[in-house]
């Protein structure tokens, strides 16, 4: 269709208005977003529909803690005093667990291991770019639900060991993490990844 012709343009041509005029900007592109629905959410044919639910998600994650108050709160200036070491890397890619269909009522219990692993699978990622090809400068972790901080702790430092080499080793203390006890509507906990 005409989006693939102007894509690329679109993309090339925001670049520079982007590193010179943005604190912060959160890659989502839709061939991960396709993927998503075929491999993940196992949707044959979705629709913008499907692909909005997505990024609704994942921007609704990433707003929480401006929207509800939450322990080891945080907001965007934080985020961006936290996560950008210089000011031109502040391209973020993001991504969410448990992925599930809009309106679906899959209400399978999820544990926080499963949370953590799921949202380091470069598969739950929203910009076709395998994190596993580079390193994360810094990762922002926002929880959501009736979440145990000391096990999401415990979990979070045991991702870190085991995939030490793609963080950098240059940035101490990389990963941070945010808590809000409210659950999005669909989920009981759920986790939304920001590196």
């Amino acid at each position: 269709g005409a989006d693939t012709v102007v894509e690329p343009y679109n993309a090339t041509l925001s670049v520079h208005q982007l590193v010179e005029n943005s604190d912060e900007t959160f890659c989502i592109d839709n061939e991960a977003l396709y993927d998503i629905c075929f491999r993940t959410l196992k949707l044959a044919t979705p629709t913008y529909g499907d692909l909005n639910h997505l990024v609704s998600i994942v921007m609704s994650g990433i707003t929480t803690c401006l929207r509800f108050p939450g322990q080891l709160n945080s907001d965007l200036r934080k985020l961006a005093v936290n996560m950008v070491p210089f000011p031109r890397l502040h391209f973020f890619m993001v991504g969410f667990a448990p992925l599930t269909a809009r309106g679906s009522q899959q209400y399978r219990a999820i544990t926080v291991p499963e949370l953590t692993s799921q949202m380091f699978d470069a598969k739950n990622m929203m910009a076709a770019s395998d994190p596993r090809h580079g390193r994360y400068l810094t990762v922002a972790a926002y929880f959501r639900g009736k979440v145990s901080m000391k096990e999401v702790e415990e979990n979070m430092l045991s991702v870190q060991s085991k995939n030490s080499n793609y963080f950098v080793e240059w940035i101490p203390n990389n990963v941070q993490t945010a808590h809000c006890d409210i659950a999005p509507r669909a989920h009981k906990m759920s986790v939304t990844f920001i590196g």
